[in-house]
């Protein structure tokens, strides 16, 4: 479990594909000190498992020990579902490690289980915040809710409105603090570009709980 609370940027150094997989490798700093093999880190919002961990050469060929190179598994399900396969080296992802049971929880529970993409609409900036507008993938709309949670890559965000563009598909709107825009990767994102997004975990069992068991509406029910 994650808090949405990004500790770091990393950077990608490489995506290794095969058919159905893939092995992501990223440079971290902090984020990697205390990492074993088999902990969970949440890369742009999406839990990965550590399968290996690199030192990374300083400019006198001495290992730089304030970095290491992280290797990651990444299965089929993931690259459909998120945006993981379409990084490349260079790019810089949010890195979070899994919240401890006696921290505070600063953000709001995230899972690291990506529910489906979203596209950049617009970047609006403020005096003291710039907004954001996401699309919202078909079947998703329904757990978004105006000042309610939702995860963008990773990041633990409010959410400040929501509505239905006139030529059709949902949005919703974030407000970015220069903090989280300086802390995150999400001063990268520009017009176009998709992000992952995990909706509020909270929303989705509430609705099962709700629907369980009941016959499923057809056109014209009730």
């Amino acid at each position: 479990m994650f808090t949405g609370i990004i500790e770091e940027v990393g950077e990608v150094v490489q995506l290794a594909s095969s058919t159905a997989s893939a092995v992501l490798r990223v440079r971290a700093g902090a984020v990697g000190q205390d990492v074993t093999h088999g902990a969970s880190i949440a890369v742009n919002g999406v839990c990965l498992t550590v399968i290996g961990q690199h030192p990374v050469p300083g400019p006198d060929q001495a290992a730089d020990s304030t970095l290491l190179e992280l290797d990651f598994d990444v299965m089929a399900e993931t690259l459909q579902r998120s945006v993981i396969g379409d990084l490349s080296a260079g790019s810089r992802v949010n890195l979070e490690r899994a919240a401890r049971l006696d921290s505070r929880l600063d953000g709001h529970i995230v899972q690291g289980h990506v529910d489906g993409t979203a596209v950049v609409l617009a970047r609006t900036p403020g005096e003291a915040w710039e907004t954001f507008r996401f699309s919202i993938p078909d079947g998703l709309a329904r757990y978004v809710a105006e000042k309610g949670s939702i995860a963008v890559d990773g990041v633990s965000l409010t959410v400040a409105a929501v509505g239905v563009a006139s030529e059709g598909g949902d949005w919703f709107e974030v407000g970015l603090i220069p903090e989280t825009l300086r802390a995150t990767a999400l001063i990268d994102r520009a017009i176009g570009d998709h992000v992952n997004l995990e909706v509020d975990v909270l929303a989705k069992y509430i609705e099962r709980l709700l629907t369980y068991g009941r016959p499923p509406t057809t056109n014209g029910g009730n």
